[in-house]
């Protein structure tokens, strides 16, 4: 058995068209994130979806019980496949991802997903942090145009400076092609 798995993050209704967040180039992610997933799949890897869901009766998106909340129809989980729900945004915060991991002696994490700068970003740095070997397949990941400042930094720029910082020292930063290539 693989010691590998795929965490899929928050890949739910709420951030695609028609979501209360959509997200810029959520349908390329997502397509490429399908991709990574048919893979894992095939390979036999551990496949881990967590979704998201605000706690208080104020939330921006990911409402509890809602549609928008669910997860989107192209990422459904499999059939034995995990579903980690989480409150917060970090993965591994108040969760049972670090012990499904290790219950499966998982040694390295493949992480695909939204949004590049908070979920993706606070679940690769921990992962790292817990001695885990941590691939993020960075076209398969999305973000939205930030304000600091009063400048709005666009969702492209956003991305690629977290997709830099981690390649630098918390992942291995590689596209869809570049993982399936890997794979053959």
């Amino acid at each position: 058995m693989s010691k590998r798995a795929l965490v899929v993050i928050d890949l739910q209704n709420d951030y695609y068209p028609g979501g209360k967040w959509t997200l810029h180039n959520i349908e390329v992610a997502s397509a490429n994130a399908r991709t990574v997933l048919d893979t894992a799949r095939e390979n036999g890897d551990l496949v881990i979806h967590v979704r998201h869901e605000f706690a208080g009766d104020d939330a921006p998106f990911f409402e509890a019980g809602t549609p928008g909340a669910e997860i989107h129809k192209d990422m459904k989980p499999g059939e034995g496949e995990a579903v980690v729900l989480k409150h917060d945004v970090n993965s591994f915060q108040n969760t049972n991802l670090k012990e499904l991991l290790d219950q499966n002696s998982i040694s390295d994490l493949v992480f695909v997903g939204a949004m590049s700068h908070m979920c993706i970003d606070a679940a690769a740095r921990a992962a790292a942090d817990f001695g885990y070997n941590v691939t993020v397949i960075e076209d398969a990941c999305a973000a939205k145009d930030l304000e600091f400042n009063g400048k709005t930094v666009a969702a492209d720029d956003v991305h690629s400076a977290y997709m830099s910082a981690l390649g630098f020292a918390y992942a291995n930063v590689v596209t869809a092609a570049q993982w399936q290539e890997s794979q053959i």
